[in-house]
């Protein structure tokens, strides 16, 4: 008997990979985070699956779950949002599941941050403009950040920031970011990328506050900064394919 830890994706049921698709089809047993999985993810499982949506339940709960499935011999899928290696909490759950003797693997899935720039259809990383990316949270209600990793200290870098969990929190965000970006840096609020009813608000660290309000954005959104995000950038081409540039497949061809 396996547990299958999944990432089903950012939004959209079909950005499922092949992998885990497939182990839903075939565990009798799913437990998926219904508030933030598409249903459609979950009725690939087999007939007759025991289908539960773990929102409402509390780790003691979950683990009960698994706990009952291994005892019948009967494999798990236990599905959650993006890729679970994120904000995922599956870390508490196989720590869970290691004194019970119970086996468990992971599949990756496609993380918020990349169906946010599929949407913008935009690349995270530009020469010289940005070649880092960091994937942060702010304190809302949850766990308090780790000390050295507040916006303050993270924005020194000047990186493209993928801010998860803090759709309530861009007042902080703004007053933070501020004076190290500038007000004019671009910000996108992306809310529930690639589902049907996703919405992409463009902004700058001056008004996005205002334009995430209007729109009645209050949770479930991606709060992206940094000056890889401008509608226009300029910069120059990546050596990747430069004529000039010999890689370890290609050899440069000047022109003459």
């Amino acid at each position: 008997m396996t547990v299958h830890f999944i990432g089903a994706g950012p939004g959209a049921p079909d950005l499922i990979t092949v992998r885990g698709l497939k182990l839903i089809q075939a565990c009798p047993v799913c437990l998926y985070a219904g508030s933030l999985v598409p249903r459609e993810v979950v009725a690939a499982a087999p007939p007759g699956a025991r289908i539960l949506d773990t929102a409402k339940m509390n780790l003691d709960e979950i683990i009960e779950e698994m706990r009952l499935a291994d005892e019948k011999g009967q494999d798990v899928s236990r599905v959650h949002t993006g890729d679970p290696s994120l904000y995922g909490a599956i870390d508490e759950q196989m720590r869970r599941l290691d004194p019970l003797g119970i086996d468990y693997d992971v599949t990756p899935g496609v993380p918020a941050y990349c169906g946010a720039a599929a949407s913008l259809k935009r690349q995270f990383t530009l020469p010289t403009i940005s070649q880092t990316i960091v994937l942060t949270r702010t304190n809302v209600r949850t766990s308090p950040m780790p000390e050295g990793q507040d916006l303050t200290t993270i924005g020194k870098t000047k990186a493209t920031l993928a801010i998860h969990l803090s759709a309530t929190n861009l007042r902080p965000i703004v007053e933070e970011l501020s004076p190290i970006y500038g007000s004019d840096c671009p910000v996108v609020v992306a809310y529930r990328v690639t589902w049907p009813d996703e919405k992409i608000v463009r902004g700058t660290l001056a008004d996005i506050e205002e334009k995430t309000k209007a729109e009645g954005i209050t949770k479930t959104a991606l709060v992206l900064v940094g000056p890889a995000l401008a509608e226009q950038v300029e910069y120059p081409d990546s050596y990747l394919y430069d004529r000039n540039f010999t890689t370890g497949t290609r050899q440069a061809k000047p022109q003459d």
